[in-house]
């Protein structure tokens, strides 16, 4: 039996580098939370609000 297409996953637009990125199963319970695309972002993001800009 063949089986049924996936259904388009929610999406969202990170808001350190711009890219979208789609729900993962590790996010189910997160998911309104969820800003960052990855780990390297978030730690971007947090580096900026600190003041320390430096290049990564």
């Amino acid at each position: 039996m063949p089986r049924r297409p996936a259904k388009p996953k929610p999406s969202k637009t990170c808001v350190v580098c711009g890219r979208p990125f789609t729900w993962r199963k590790k996010w189910k319970d997160v998911w309104h939370e969820v800003r960052y695309c990855s780990e390297r972002c978030r730690r971007v993001r947090t580096r900026k609000e600190k003041g320390d800009d430096q290049p990564i």
